[in-house]
């Protein structure tokens, strides 16, 4: 009797191949990621300019923050509308037409002699942001079949996004103080111009094999809930929450989404099918984006009032400081992938939220003494690396499982909880503030409102990393399963 077989040495399994991006995908990624990243910069740029916008266009004290609101409204109102669009005209067209629309709107506002022209130019900068993300990320995802590829595409664009939205605080500051706020404007065009020059050569159009009919009813009910919910939190971030008008567009805008969901239940050819709506890795997905998108945003927002009114910074040394936080998401970003690709999309999304939540909340540490910066910096470099792992998890979790002819409407969702949640977080956060301080002025009593705020932010992003953890995958099971 044969005894080879028990005696024959084992052979060792063979390892996966490495899988590698070609020279085109390179190219479609640095054209793309480019964009993305100029998109990320216009969120911000402005932020420490305002003052100077306000004095050389003779916009009032109480107008000015319309020069944001402006920008957040159209950005955020018509994305998940744009990401249908992209579906149906090509997603490629539609990215061209919105660089062409940021690039001539940049110089509108960058030439601005008025309020009215600014604001006109802001609200077709919003418009072009809307078009040219959704139909972006759609081509990312479409050309980077799901997997490690798409997992390390997709954390160099969280990466951007989130190094962007902080780079724009540093640039503004630096280009106001060395030459004037219209370059924030200018800064655009030439790289408008570029991407808009390469991108017939490098990027291959993705459409839908047969072409979907628009959902007008359903079109108008989300975009004009989007824009009441979004001009209701711009309005309580102003004037309370209390008010008339706050609580009016709010209560009118969540009514609309009400009603979009019915519509879209009884649609020929919904704008966001049920079904999608149903998916546990598109609901918890875009859940753990928000709060992610939220939580960073406005921590931004909360150390700016910390360096400025108790420290004393200027606004250039404030968004230097900022620098630090930048670099936290880049190296988030580039871990992202690879820790989803190691430990799936809720083991990474947890562990980030995780991580950020304790490193926000030892920020309510900070005092009033210069010294505190130290850890203001260490805080925000760790925070920013757990926030990208939370933001490249979402954005994986929720582009995957979806055929391509659904890419556009979920990186269409995706875009949409991305600037929703980052024009909902200053408001509520700057809610916080208020309430707190109440009557008391000075950096003690601002001290005391951003810890309260900081202490809230905290809660919210472990709240975040628990429900994705509870709900977002079964034990065992790959979140994009759905």
């Amino acid at each position: 009797m044969s005894t080879s077989s028990s005696t024959a040495p084992v052979a060792a399994p063979p390892r996966a191949p490495v899988v590698r991006m070609t020279g085109r995908q390179k190219l479609v990624l640095v054209l793309l990621l480019g964009a993305q990243f100029m998109i990320a910069v216009d969120f911000s740029i402005l932020n420490v300019a305002l003052p100077a916008v306000g004095e050389g266009l003779g916009f009032t004290l109480a107008h000015l923050q319309w020069i944001a609101t402006s920008f957040a409204l159209a950005a955020a109102g018509f994305t998940l509308l744009f990401g249908r669009v992209a579906d149906l005209v090509g997603r490629k067209r539609l990215f061209m037409g919105g660089m062409v629309l940021l690039g001539l709107s940049s110089v509108l506002g960058g030439l601005a002699t008025s309020p009215e022209v600014l604001l006109t130019a802001r609200v077709l900068q919003g418009l072009a942001t809307a078009a040219v993300t959704p139909a972006g990320l759609a081509l990312l995802t479409t050309a980077f079949k799901e997997g490690p590829l798409r997992e390390r595409a997709l954390g160099l664009n969280g990466a951007l996004m989130s190094a962007g939205f902080t780079a724009g605080a540093i640039l503004g500051g630096l280009l106001t103080d060395l030459l004037s706020w219209r370059w924030a404007f200018f800064v655009n065009v030439p790289v408008a111009a570029l991407v808009v020059a390469l991108a017939p050569s490098v990027i291959s159009d993705s459409r839908p094999t047969e072409r979907p009919k628009l959902d007008v009813p359903g079109a108008a009910t989300v975009t004009g809930g989007l824009l009441l919910l979004v001009y209701g939190l711009t309005q309580a971030g102003e004037s309370g929450w209390t008010t008339p008008t706050t609580l009016t567009a709010l209560l009118a805008g969540a009514a609309l989404l009400v009603g979009f969901w019915f519509v879209e239940k009884r649609a020929a050819a919904p704008l966001v099918p049920v079904h999608i709506l149903g998916r546990r890795s598109v609901v918890w997905g875009n859940t753990t984006g928000l709060i992610a998108f939220v939580t960073e945003t406005s921590l931004v927002f909360l150390l700016t009032l910390y360096l400025q009114e108790v420290l004393g910074y200027s606004p250039l040394a404030t968004g230097l400081a900022f620098g630090v936080l930048g670099i936290g998401t880049v190296a988030g970003g580039m871990l992202g992938g690879r820790a989803v690709g190691r430990f799936g999309n809720r083991r990474t999304i947890a562990v980030g939220g995780i991580t950020q939540a304790v490193a926000t909340l030892s920020l309510v540490a900070l005092g009033t003494s210069g010294g505190w910066i130290a850890l203001l910096l260490a805080a925000t470099f760790v925070g920013g690396v757990g926030n990208m792992l939370m933001i490249v998890g979402f954005m994986v979790t929720a582009t995957s499982g979806l055929p391509d002819e659904e890419q556009g409407l979920a990186t269409g969702l995706a875009t949409m909880t991305q600037q929703v949640g980052i024009t909902m977080g200053i408001p509520v956060m700057s809610a916080i503030v208020t309430a707190r301080m109440g009557t008391a002025t000075g950096p003690d009593a601002v001290l005391s409102g951003v810890s309260a705020a900081v202490l809230v932010n905290s809660a919210l992003v472990l709240a975040g990393a628990l429900l994705a953890g509870v709900f977002l995958a079964r034990p065992g099971e790959r979140a994009s399963a759905g």
